[in-house]
């Protein structure tokens, strides 16, 4: 049973990290040729619409109740609509650097937010687990911050709230309402998109759009690649593990996204710093898995 589990966790895991390394590189396009060049709510629509054009072909009105049609359009709305606007507007605030480093406290969201929608006692194992997490991206990820730090600082815990209430609501959907996972993204990406398209018509600039075959190129692969079908990966391997390993699985994007920056776009590093906070991550992430073995 063991050796089930253990293949069974390096597949699921294997889901998580490749997402993570193709969510690594949208923190530096969206810093670098998106934020403060092309209208935040645009962007955000345009995303999460060909996202939900990825999944058409998938969208079912059969075989699902009302309640749970709606549950899984909040989720997208959550995970995807709501988050993007505060994660957007964040980059024009801070840097990418202090983007990443203000989305170490995502794995503590996602374990309380759990054990709350789960009525359960907060498991003291996972939220340790996360807190070494934290820590570790802290090591790679501090540095100087600038003076627009807190406003930065509070849209991306805005964009954490959210992201976490998103995985772990759909993880429970799933628990409760199981179905073909890929019929209900599409009603979670449908979701996202009547949020975003509410949002540009109130709040959108028609005057900043896209001007560039390149920025075009970028959105349409934030869309395609890193919504529609990265989303789907990352949420289906959230139902295939626990809140502790979702949980730190969330801050992996951190170093790796780190590596982007280095490799593209030749940015400085501590490697001291960078080596010393990985090696924290994966730490919490070998103890985590002791535990729920042991368990």
């Amino acid at each position: 049973m063991q050796s089930i589990y253990h293949s069974f966790f390096i597949l699921i895991m294997a889901y998580l990290i490749f997402v993570t390394i193709i969510w690594s590189f949208s923190f530096s396009f969206i810093g670098v040729y998106i934020s403060g060049q092309v209208d935040t709510w645009f962007a955000v629509v345009m995303r999460v619409l060909l996202a939900f054009i990825t999944f058409l072909p998938f969208l079912c009105f059969r075989n699902i109740k009302l309640k749970t049609l709606f549950l899984l359009m909040g989720v997208g709305a959550c995970q995807l609509g709501i988050m993007y606007f505060f994660y957007y507007n964040s980059f024009q605030y801070i840097s990418v650097p202090e983007v990443l480093l203000f989305t170490i406290f995502t794995p503590i969201y996602v374990t309380v937010i759990y054990d709350l929608l789960q009525r359960h006692p907060l498991r003291l194992s996972y939220l340790f687990t996360a807190i070494i997490a934290v820590i570790g991206a802290a090591i790679i990820r501090y540095d100087h911050i600038s003076a627009n730090f807190i406003i930065g600082f509070l849209l991306i815990q805005g964009a954490n709230i959210v992201f976490a209430l998103g995985q772990v609501g759909y993880k429970r959907i799933m628990e409760i309402y199981p179905m073909p996972q890929h019929q209900a993204f599409a009603w979670v990406y449908l979701g996202a998109v009547i949020v975003a398209t509410v949002g540009w018509l109130l709040f959108g600039d028609a005057s900043k759009l896209p001007t560039t075959i390149l920025q075009w190129s970028i959105i349409i692969w934030l869309g395609v690649v890193a919504s529609g079908i990265c989303y789907f990966l990352w949420n289906y391997g959230a139902t295939k593990v626990n809140s502790g390993t979702l949980a730190i699985m969330n801050n992996v994007v951190i170093p790796t996204g780190i590596l982007v920056n280095v490799a593209i776009w030749h940015q400085s590093i501590d490697w001291v710093r960078f080596i010393l906070g990985s090696a924290v991550i994966m730490l919490a992430l070998l103890l985590h898995y002791k535990v729920k073995i042991a368990h």
